[in-house]
């Protein structure tokens, strides 16, 4: 669905002049006004019978002008006098002072979204609204959950409820003061964060949820700074959360956490010794097939084995893909790292995965592996290579991110196959594990 605003983008000088000349006065002033003609889809609240409408997004996504709208049409009515659908509103966030400067004075809060002659009065000695045909709303800090004892509400707006010090108390009093009319109804507006009352909210049958990254917002961004945050955080897990505006789960027992990950970054590439890339082949192709994991993994592996280090350099696995085209993919990743070794599973596959590889390059070197331990426990000695702060990895990797973070010693607890990750896990058992293992193997030494 393309908003007012995106046709007008898009249409042409003439179409523009046709447009607006076939407005009346009164409907050209009222335009600016009407937010339907303006929203982008994700701020359009969704059709259908529903208690909380949940807007994630990334960061500038347009959340809260899409919060501040919905209040505005939930209370006011045909005309500036006329009573809405609501009449007793309650604003919450995080602290008092966040209420204000952003839901009800800030650029896209409610006191600018509102047209002249429907604007409300901020009482700021009652911390509150009230709405020329008498609605009001009124503010609660999330740090004083129990301010919601007492006041009922027929409608309501959470906004960044991830980022509540506490969430499930304020959220909890806010529900059973949300008791007025014949269907009370909520809006929430987050940039998602793992906390636990949101994942309860979006299980409830009677959510409904939109969704946008920052991209969507582009034409109110500035250029540079779209340009720098995804310069900066693009393919990072913290960026699916703070600009894809993703929900990123953390595992209980997980191998790998997302903070470690961040918090290891390669700025600076070191000489490395070696640089494999390993495979996970798809046995089958099309849509609904698995990816197939392609990593590519350089390691300095001078000096004793607790001095060695690694970088993962590239994901460059595929979906729905070929043999032929992972196996091309595979081999012009080693292209592009001057790659010395082709790692490649074959328990699915076997001769036919290396040959494949052949028919395409029979000088490449490979070597097969099988697995014959469980994932967890093959993908625990190379966690612990991580904790260790031996493993670091560049920029863009946050898919493979992704499925390590969902990973524990009894499994993977994601959706699918963790492919991507069984390729790093075979791309590092090659380089560290194994090596390290022959490394402290005793020599034995014949007497002559």
């Amino acid at each position: 669905m393309k908003s007012g605003a995106a046709w007008l983008a898009c249409a042409t000088p003439e179409q523009v002049e046709a447009f607006l000349g076939g407005l009346s006065d009164n409907a050209l002033m009222a335009l600016p006004w009407l937010f339907e003609f303006w929203a982008l889809p994700h701020q359009v609240p969704p059709e259908g019978v529903w208690k909380t409408w949940v807007i994630m997004g990334g960061r500038g996504a347009g959340k809260t002008r899409a919060g501040a709208e919905w209040v505005r049409a939930e209370v006011e009515g045909a005309t500036p006098l006329a009573p809405g659908r609501a009449r007793r509103v309650a604003l919450v966030g995080e602290t008092v002072d966040q209420v204000r400067e952003v839901m009800v004075m800030g650029e896209s809060g409610i006191l600018a979204c509102s047209p002249p002659d429907r604007r409300p009065v901020w009482q700021a000695t009652r911390r509150r609204l009230e709405w020329p045909n008498g609605a009001v709303a009124q503010v609660f800090s999330a740090h004083d959950p129990d301010s919601l004892r007492g006041p009922q509400f027929d409608a309501a707006w959470a906004d960044e409820l991830a980022k509540w010090p506490k969430g499930q108390e304020a959220w909890d009093q806010l529900q059973f003061g949300l008791r007025l009319g014949e269907n009370p109804r909520q809006v929430v507006t987050t940039t998602p964060q793992n906390v636990e009352v949101l994942k309860a909210i979006l299980k409830n049958p009677s959510t409904v949820t939109t969704h946008a990254p920052t991209e969507a917002n582009r034409a109110h961004l500035a250029a540079s700074f779209l340009a720098e945050v995804q310069a900066r955080y693009g393919g990072q897990r913290l960026g699916l959360q703070e600009l894809q505006g993703l929900l990123v789960e953390e595992v209980d027992g997980a191998l790998w956490k997302a903070s470690d990950l961040d918090a290891r970054r390669a700025e600076v590439l070191p000489a490395f010794n070696r640089i494999v890339v390993a495979v996970d082949p798809s046995v089958t192709s099309g849509g609904a097939s698995d990816e197939c994991g392609i990593v590519v993994v350089g390691a300095v592996t001078e000096g004793p084995p607790q001095d060695w280090r690694a970088v993962v350099l590239e994901d460059a696995s595929v979906r729905g893909a070929s043999p032929d085209t992972w196996a091309r993919a595979a081999i012009a990743a080693m292209d592009r790292h001057r790659a010395d070794r082709l790692v490649v599973e074959v328990n699915q596959g076997g001769e036919l995965v290396t040959q494949v590889i052949r028919s395409i390059d029979a000088l490449v070197p490979i070597k097969a592996v099988h697995a014959s331990k469980g994932k967890g426990t093959r993908a625990e000695p190379v966690s612990a290579l991580y904790e260790q702060g031996r493993v670091a990895h560049v920029r863009g990797l946050a898919a493979l991110e992704d499925q390590m973070c969902q990973m524990t010693a009894q499994g993977y607890l994601g959706k699918g196959s963790p492919d991507r990750l069984d390729a790093l896990v075979w791309a590092l058992t090659e380089l560290m594990v194994e090596p390290a293992l022959r490394h402290r193997r005793p020599q034995v030494r014949t007497l002559g």
